[in-house]
């Protein structure tokens, strides 16, 4: 698909302009320095709201995502001032549902009160509206409100799910409130420090497999899935964006195919990321009942990001979300030895996960508010 950006305008000495993708980041062009500029702004959020959990990711391993527009559209808008990228704003549309979008507002920390946010979510939501979205779904991290703090009188606000608190007087909660956005859900961000002792790792994960019990099996790979599995993980991915609680942000059904499959994960070969899977086998049907996975940089100093985990409805009551996370955790550790950490994202209601988290030792760093905001 083939997408004119939109001009730039400006607002004071703040200049607004969509971003023009790169077909690629071997030749030094203008478009190139803002794709790199937007990637290094992103880092700069990550590492201000995770710390040492932050894993800054590379131009290069971003832009293989942003240049396949076939499953999502993907859209940037920049601020600049006096020539430097200091803000972006960022729309994806799924391809399979066009009315809504997954946003995000960004502004350096040394060139925020400016009304850099504003003009920035004003022309993300032109955007939105010409591309027919109707629904603009974000997430925003703030710091962790303690049960001593909210004693103490500290002011938060909490979802209507009634579980998880966002602090009220927090830049980004401020702001999404007055762009009119509703909070729906929190999500806990945790992390894990690496390595987990071997032996204790190994005793873990056999406790798991008992308790799985004999209809239940193992299959771990690195890289590309197995030709035998594309259909199953197509189907495990699909049911990720409908079985994983989203509350009042509704989001839609994400479909998967084989094909769509191959083509994602031929995006992340290009990257340069490496995907560290372990699944679990149903033996009765041979079909995967749940699966995990971890995205994994060269570079064993940066942080390991854990991405999908889900054991479909219908085989919980089996361990096989302990089950899945230590024989993955298992094979990180024999294969990619050497990273620091894991980071982790969940809905502070999907209690069975955070249970399996907390078990495994993750802790809570930060927060993140899913905020709604209709068109």
């Amino acid at each position: 698909m083939t997408m004119t950006p939109a001009p730039a305008t400006h607002d004071g000495d703040v200049e607004i302009a969509e971003l023009r993708i790169p077909v690629s980041l071997d030749t030094a062009t203008a478009d190139v320095d803002d794709f790199r500029a937007a990637v290094e702004l992103w880092n700069a959020i990550e590492r201000e709201a995770f710390g040492r959990a932050a894993d800054p990711s590379q131009p290069g391993e971003v832009l293989p995502a942003w240049a396949n527009q076939r499953w999502e559209r993907r859209r940037m808008v920049l601020a600049k001032l006096d020539g430097r990228v200091v803000g972006r704003a960022a729309l994806h549309v799924p391809a399979s549902s066009p009315d809504t979008g997954f946003c995000s507002v960004m502004v350096a920390a040394d060139a925020r009160r400016r009304g850099i946010g504003t003009a920035l979510a004003d022309g993300l939501e032109t955007l939105a509206r010409e591309s027919g979205v109707s629904k603009l779904l974000s997430w925003a991290a703030a710091p962790v409100v303690s049960d001593a703090e909210v004693a103490a009188g500290a002011e938060v606000l909490v979802p209507p799910t009634g579980i998880g608190r966002v602090p009220a007087d927090h830049a980004s909660v401020r702001f999404a409130l007055g762009r009119g956005a509703r909070l729906e859900q929190v999500e806990r961000v945790s992390s894990v420090d690496l390595p987990m002792p071997d032996d204790e790792l190994a005793a873990r994960l056999a406790a798991a497999r008992t308790a799985s019990g004999p209809d239940y099996d193992t299959v771990t790979w690195i890289g590309a899935t197995p030709t035998e599995w594309l259909d199953e993980i197509a189907r495990l991915k699909t049911r990720m964006s409908t079985d994983a609680p989203s509350a009042g942000m509704e989001e839609p059904e994400d479909p998967y195919t084989a094909e769509r499959v191959v083509d994602e994960e031929r995006d992340q070969a290009e990257s340069g990321i490496e995907t560290i899977v372990a699944a679990a086998v149903h033996r009765p049907s041979g079909e995967l009942a749940g699966y995990t996975y971890f995205d994994t940089a060269p570079d064993t100093s940066r942080v390991v990001s854990q991405e999908d985990t889900i054991v479909l409805r219908e085989h919980r009551g089996h361990r096989l979300g302990m089950l899945v996370k230590l024989a993955n955790l298992e094979q990180l550790q024999r294969e990619r030895p050497g990273h620091p950490a894991v980071i982790t994202f969940n809905a502070e209601e999907n209690r069975f996960m955070l249970d399996v988290n907390e078990a495994v030792g993750f802790a809570p760093i930060a927060v993140e508010g899913a905020w709604r905001t209709d068109l």
